[in-house]
């Protein structure tokens, strides 16, 4: 049995297309393993509070030398940490907005990128040497992006900083199963748009 976390990053709602693509999937995964757990986490529609000057001096304290102010700093953050380590699975859906993801996403991986958490300096010193500490993890990642071409080697591949970022920053917590589904061409509509998401509905259903 899978433990699947669900991440929904839009603004949007109704009309948000990476939603339709969280929705597709767990409709599909569901059919094919009906015991699965699912757990949803909104960083889109909810705030998610960016971190601050008290965070990062309370993240960098050990845990039983924090006071109660250090601990209360980080509270929300060791909620959404605890959350994510106790998932196997995650499907995240996100719009690509100016080039990169959305504020709240990066406010969520904010507070998940956590030292001795989620991750490590190998020699236990800043030398550059990360350590994944999240083991047996698969990503889903679905998005939705207004333009086309942003895949490997396409003309618009340097200004991708949505999956690029996402797949290396959780790659650095140490999931490194990941499998990236986007949603081309939103901003064409029409055939263009119809014909890209019959292609990509197809990809999800195959998972």
């Amino acid at each position: 049995m899978n433990k699947v976390l669900i991440i929904n990053a839009s603004v949007r709602n109704e009309k948000s297309h990476s939603r339709k693509l969280t929705q597709l999937f767990e409709d599909n995964w569901i059919k094919k393993n009906p015991n699965d757990i699912f757990t949803y986490r909104e960083v889109g529609l909810e705030e998610i509070p960016p971190i601050n000057d008290k965070w990062i001096a309370s993240a960098f304290i050990i845990p039983s030398e924090r006071t109660n102010e250090n601990q209360s700093s980080v509270k929300f953050s060791d909620e959404l940490v605890k959350e994510f380590k106790e998932h196997n699975i995650y499907v995240l859906g996100t719009p690509m907005y100016n080039w990169s993801i959305p504020s709240g996403l990066k406010s969520y991986i904010d507070h998940l990128m956590r030292i001795n958490e989620t991750w490590k300096f190998r020699s236990g010193e800043p030398d550059g040497d990360y350590v994944g500490l999240l083991e047996n993890k698969k990503m889903f990642i679905l998005s939705s992006r207004g333009d086309t071409g942003y895949g490997k080697s396409e003309k618009n591949e340097h200004m991708n900083f949505q999956t690029t970022y996402l797949k290396f920053v959780f790659g650095i917590m140490g999931i490194n199963d990941i499998s990236i589904v986007s949603l081309d061409n939103e901003e064409f509509g029409g055939k263009i748009f119809e014909s890209s998401k019959k292609k990509i509905y197809q990809r999800i259903e195959q998972f």
